[in-house]
């Protein structure tokens, strides 16, 4: 089958998302996995006798000969996908095709396969996020100790460094990081146990063979190199198919944070930072100076729609009806593929904004004359009070004096606060008037703030 322009294809078909995530999530693959849980089974269903070496041979040498044309027009007779491709499978085989699938039910072989697929989709992942902490690491060292205004409620506050700054990213990629990694580990497989899960078809075809059902089972995940779980219905529970989307939804979240607040930085009025901008790119139709942070919002996009797909996963783990209901099925062709093809091209998108990011200096600068002395007055408090001045005056008088300035450079005015306090007597009967100019020198007013982004980038490196 194959689809044009002419008729509705998904945008994650071609427009976002990288080719490996698309294929690990194409049709092909997926059929070549179902085969390969074929074989497995088959392979441990030789060593019980039930299956010959020469049948599981034909099975495996056919194993990647997918035909979707032919499974097709299979399915569009009988409307059961999965016994139209073991047909396939079968007219392939003529020696093995009536072997195939032998004891199994439908989600022994499908759960299986997903998580195969679901393992390989979050090894992807972490991939690209270790590359994305890597590179935000090496900007945050670089940037460790300049300072730069911070905002709360978005309004100037005290003084950061843009460092650490993005070591705040960084934390929060780096948990991510760790949930998802436990999740690869953890990830489970349903196994072979049937409609119910009980085995009851393995134990009935496997009497007198001297091999149990378990032991069925542990050969053939073995091979697949999946740790089945312990106790399923007809599916494995789809809490873990939860867990898969909380884990994606919040990498999503700590990249929207991210991208939100690039857009916010690269407006003008701040300025500080700014995407890359290719030489003919267009930043508006009407506009022609626009340089609008189209990758960041892009990323903000994506991001909701990742986190839309968590309530469609709740609602499958609690609504699925005692041993298993059919109404989960096609929601996760949907949501399952595209949540990863989200979080991918954002992840991609994100390593490009961070390899070419501008951070610009003259902004900074610009922010930390306009408003970086009002944070420092903070430490001539500490100081005053610290040398035995009322500290409630203190504060009353670096009030008045900074609630006057402020309405100064609200008018476009050059920022009159420290000539104010270096000569209010009430002040300088503490200090000196160069100690004064000293303690309102913001520069120098980032704490801990480099030491911390390099704690917090060496944790992410180990």
């Amino acid at each position: 089958m194959e689809y044009g322009h002419d008729t509705f294809i998904s945008p994650f078909t071609w427009r976002y998302g990288s080719e490996k995530m698309r294929s690990i999530f194409s049709e092909e693959h997926k059929r070549k996995l179902l085969r390969r849980v074929w074989v497995a089974l088959a392979r441990s269903e030789m060593k019980a006798g039930l299956v010959s070496k020469e049948q599981v041979e034909e099975l495996e040498a056919r194993k990647d000969d997918i035909d979707i044309d032919r499974a097709s027009e299979i399915e569009s007779e009988i409307h059961h996908d999965l016994m139209a491709e073991i047909r396939t499978y079968a007219e392939q085989c003529p020696k093995a095709g009536g072997m195939i699938h032998l004891g199994a039910t439908s989600m022994d072989i499908l759960d299986n396969a997903d998580a195969i697929r679901f393992k390989e989709a979050l090894a992807l992942i972490e991939s690209k996020l270790t590359e994305l902490i890597d590179l935000l690491c090496e900007k945050a060292l670089e940037y460790s100790q300049v300072p730069t205004m911070a905002f709360t409620h978005i309004q100037p506050a005290e003084i950061t460094t843009i460092g650490y700054r993005l070591a705040q990213t960084v934390q929060d990629l780096n948990d991510d990081r760790k949930d998802l990694r436990h999740l690869e580990q953890t990830f489970r497989g349903k196994g072979f146990k049937g409609a119910v899960g009980t085995m009851a078809s393995y134990a009935e075809l496997l009497k007198g063979t001297g091999i149990t059902p378990s032991e069925l089972e542990r050969s053939a995940m073995e091979e697949l190199e999946i740790v089945p779980f312990t106790a399923t219905t007809q599916i494995y529970t789809r809490k873990q198919d939860l867990r898969m989307m909380e884990n994606l939804s919040n990498i999503a979240c700590s990249l929207h944070k991210f991208s939100q607040d690039f857009r916010i930085l690269q407006s003008p009025p701040i300025g500080e930072f700014s995407e890359p901008f290719g030489k003919k790119q267009v930043g508006s139709s009407a506009m022609p100076f626009k340089r609008n942070p189209i990758n960041s919002e892009k990323i903000d996009s994506l991001a909701r729609i990742v986190a839309s797909f968590h309530s469609a996963a709740w609602e499958n783990a609690a609504s699925t009806v005692l041993e298993r209901s059919l109404d989960d099925s096609a929601n996760r062709r949907i949501f399952i593929p595209e949540a990863f093809l989200a979080l991918d091209e954002m992840l991609d998108t994100e390593v490009k904004i961070v390899k070419a990011m501008s951070i610009h200096s003259a902004a900074t600068n610009r922010l930390m004359d306009s408003y970086g002395i009002f944070s420092a007055t903070e430490r001539l408090l500490m100081e005053a009070g610290r040398r035995g001045a009322d500290r409630q005056e203190m504060h009353e008088v670096i009030r008045e004096a900074s609630i006057a300035s402020w309405a100064m450079v609200q008018e476009g005015k050059a920022n009159p606060l420290k000539d104010k306090l270096m000569a209010d007597d009430r002040i300088l009967r503490y200090f000196d008037r160069k100690e004064i100019e000293e303690l309102l020198d913001a520069s120098s007013y980032i704490g801990e703030a480099a030491s911390r982004t390099e704690i917090v980038c060496r944790e992410a490196k180990a």
